[in-house]
């Protein structure tokens, strides 16, 4: 949910576009609203209220600046490797720290001594960040306590609504919250596994191609569609939808429908929202936050929905 962006691999080097949001628009954080500036960028991450792109190893905002969320630091403008968007505070990481700022109604935006250096991902949520370092995790924000299992081995991390999520000799670990049932890993997601992300209340895996789903399927997030059962990835879980890049770079999206963020299978034939938004093969790297997603797409390139 809202966690680092997923690049595809595709290419062997990470290819630059255009960020092309779809679904919510609520914070002019989706079409029509990104800069001109984000042209070019490597890496997009969604948020709740704002949408993040990387580019040339400097961060880029746009939407709700309620807490001064799109007012990206002089730290954050150049040097960056990663970027993670959350519920109105933002993430990036430069030398190994990570670097916080916006809301901190629970200490999210101020970085513990721990992550200011030896750290090699990010991952946010609605008031919780996640940072891996030395194979171990940190949390810091609404949720700080990690279990003892994710404090060595670890090679990929994802922060949910209340829960974590670690990747750990190719099996899923979760802790916190599990009212919805989000951190009770299916035997399939036990091994085999190369990537995690959490949601709100629900979680992904990707194995051998194919996702894995489970916790909360109130909006149809935990029933994985036989477009993502193959050839998929990269994942990413937003609050109530997922998001999957496909290896003939296509996205396909499925889950909550609110803001039309995912499918409409009522329609007939079904109707994908994001390729209105011109999110259509060659993908790149996609992202998925609060009723919302962006992609990279390279807009010279022609487009096949």
């Amino acid at each position: 949910m809202i966690a680092t962006v997923s690049l595809s691999g595709i290419a062997h080097a990470a290819p630059t576009g255009e960020p092309r949001p779809w679904g919510s628009n609520d914070y002019a954080q989706g079409q029509g609203s990104v800069p001109a500036s984000a042209l070019g960028a490597s890496a997009v991450s969604a948020g709740a209220l704002t949408h993040l792109a990387l580019k040339d190893g400097g961060v880029i905002a746009w939407g709700n600046n309620s807490y001064q969320q799109t007012d990206v630091p002089v730290a954050a403008s150049s040097g960056v490797s990663a970027i993670a968007a959350g519920w109105a505070h933002e993430l990036a990481l430069k030398n190994g720290g990570v670097i916080a700022w916006g809301n901190g109604f629970y200490g999210q935006n101020v970085v513990p001594a721990a992550a200011t250096s030896g750290v090699t991902a990010i991952s946010t949520s609605a008031y919780f960040n996640l940072a891996l370092k030395n194979g171990g995790v940190l949390s810091w924000g609404s949720r700080t306590v990690v279990p003892a299992t994710v404090s060595s081995g670890v090679t990929a991390i994802s922060a949910g609504g209340d829960h974590g999520l670690a990747l750990k000799n190719g099996g899923v670990i979760g802790w916190g919250s599990n009212g919805k049932g989000q951190i009770t890993v299916p035997a399939a997601a036990t091994s085999g596994v190369s990537a995690v992300s959490a949601g709100l209340r629900h979680s992904i895996a990707l194995k051998n191609g194919g996702v894995i789903a489970w916790g909360d399927n109130t909006s149809g997030q935990a029933t994985v569609p036989l477009e993502a059962r193959s050839g998929v990835v990269a994942i990413d879980a937003g609050f109530n939808h997922n998001v999957a890049l496909k290896s003939d770079g296509s996205v396909f999206a499925w889950g909550s429908n609110v803001k039309m963020e995912s499918r409409d299978a009522t329609s007939d034939p079904p109707t994908d929202f994001w390729k209105f938004s011109g999110v259509c093969a060659p993908v790149y790297a996609v992202s998925a936050g609060e009723s919302t997603g962006v992609a990279l797409v390279d807009p010279t390139a022609p487009q096949f929905c």
